[in-house]
């Protein structure tokens, strides 16, 4: 597989992802988060929480709707900066922040965002709004970019793309030692996150910590079983990537309707941790809970690469990556390599859907919309780079929060790809990939 075709494919990811619709916010770089859905009297009704740029809770401030003109309804945001407007029925509505309510040095972080338009509500929803907030501040020493805030965002970048890696590692992983492009991989994402979210509520009430780890393992499970009962008898009939790729896709989409069916389409949040006040270190400031992420995220990779590098497992898994036949030859099980590969990346997939869940929400599309960010930081890395994919991850995440100096933030991904692209051009097998000839 070439370095151009994985670009074609960054393409045709790309034009998939901007057709389902970009996320409200991007993650870390919006100031809003998605909120768990309310009861209401109301069949139908608008709600939202709102939050900082320290993603701390902003009370005290009203928020109106109306409908071609008419007030519809207003609200304050509670303590915890949660608000909820009952609607008389569906159709398109307008939503205003009042600004004048705001904290001192916080505002729309667009000129215009307090006010949102043809906010489309269907019959009996509960539709969430996100006002996205920034920091207001003005420039300092001659119309300079703080360095303050440059320092916030590449803290934010480094948790987002540790998030990122953790999920790409097995993405990698699987395309070195069977060189299928896993197209369904986003979705073990969201299935870990959603797993852990029954379980952590009711009726399974368990703490986080323990969810996450039984996500873990029914990632793994269901990543594991698709190799046994679908993969592998595949290679045995001898399908060839082209048709493999295909099915991907459609268990990728097989996969996303069933999550929808089942945990539905409205963003949901975790109970517990939901609402941290930040640490303040220094010129920045992060909360508890994204500190302990990016902790435990740099600490699975390191444990990924100790894994790699000092296991039998692990050295079986980088001589199948290098070269199968050889592999075989030399008496290493492939598929028991395979499956342990298929496995573990299931079960990191998980764990980063529960750490995208806790900092963001989780919703239905949120794997999907990681995958294309997830090509990126392999394609970046190198091919079948396990190493490569965190590294490019990590470029990857830096690259989308940073871009928000001088861009709107829903133009964050974009420039990730952007940057994918051109380190293709100049090193087309990525920054720790190899060359290797075609033909």
């Amino acid at each position: 597989m070439t370095a151009r075709l994985w670009a074609a494919l960054a393409a045709v990811l790309l034009g998939l992802f901007l057709g389902v619709g970009m996320p409200s916010g991007t993650p870390a770089a919006s100031a809003a988060a998605p909120v768990a859905s309310s009861s209401s009297d109301a069949a139908e009704s608008v709600q939202g929480t709102l939050r900082d740029p320290d993603r701390e809770p902003v009370e005290g401030v009203t928020v109106t709707v109306t409908q071609d003109g008419a007030e519809i309804g207003s609200a304050t945001t509670d303590a915890e900066g949660r608000w909820s407007v009952p609607l008389p029925g569906p159709g398109a509505y307008t939503v205003t922040l009042d600004v004048a309510g705001l904290p001192e040095g916080v505002a729309p972080r667009e000129e215009g965002g307090e006010v949102l338009d043809g906010v489309q509500v269907r019959p009996g929803a509960s539709q969430g709004v996100i006002f996205q907030l920034g920091t207001g501040e003005v420039d300092e020493g001659g119309g300079g970019i703080p360095v303050a805030r440059i320092l916030q965002l590449v803290v934010d970048g480094i948790k987002f793309g540790a998030i990122i890696a953790i999920t790409a590692v097995g993405l990698s992983l699987v395309f070195g030692t069977t060189k299928l492009i896993n197209f369904a991989h986003g979705e073990f994402v969201t299935i870990g996150a959603v797993a852990a979210y029954f379980l952590s509520t009711s009726p399974g009430n368990l703490p986080i910590i323990i969810a996450a780890v039984l996500a873990m393992v029914v990632g793994g499970a269901v990543a594991g079983g698709f190799e046994v009962t679908l993969w592998r008898p595949l290679r045995r009939r001898g399908a060839g990537l082209i048709q493999m790729f295909i099915v991907a896709i459609g268990l990728s989409l097989l996969l996303r309707h069933l999550v929808l069916i089942v945990f539905g389409s409205r963003r949901q949040q975790y109970d517990e941790y939901s609402l941290q006040s930040a640490l303040t270190l220094g010129p920045v400031r992060i909360t508890p809970r994204d500190l302990i992420i990016t902790v435990l995220a740099f600490a699975i990779m390191i444990g990924v690469a100790v894994m790699l590098q000092r296991t039998r497992i692990g050295t079986a898994m980088r001589a199948v990556n290098d070269n199968r036949d050889l592999a075989q030859a030399s008496g290493i099980d492939v598929q028991r390599v395979i499956l342990v590969v298929w496995v573990l990346g299931g079960a990191l997939a998980a764990i980063g859907g529960v750490f995208f869940g806790l900092t963001q929400a989780i919703y239905s599309e949120m794997g999907f919309e990681l995958l294309l960010l997830m090509f990126a930081g392999v394609i970046l890395g190198g091919l079948g780079s396990a190493y490569g994919a965190m590294l490019g991850s990590l470029v990857i995440g830096l690259v989308s929060q940073l871009s928000t100096l001088w861009f709107p933030a829903s133009l964050a991904y974009m420039w990730a790809l952007l940057v994918m692209i051109i380190v293709l051009l100049v090193r087309p097998q990525g920054i720790l990939g190899r060359r290797e000839r075609v033909g």
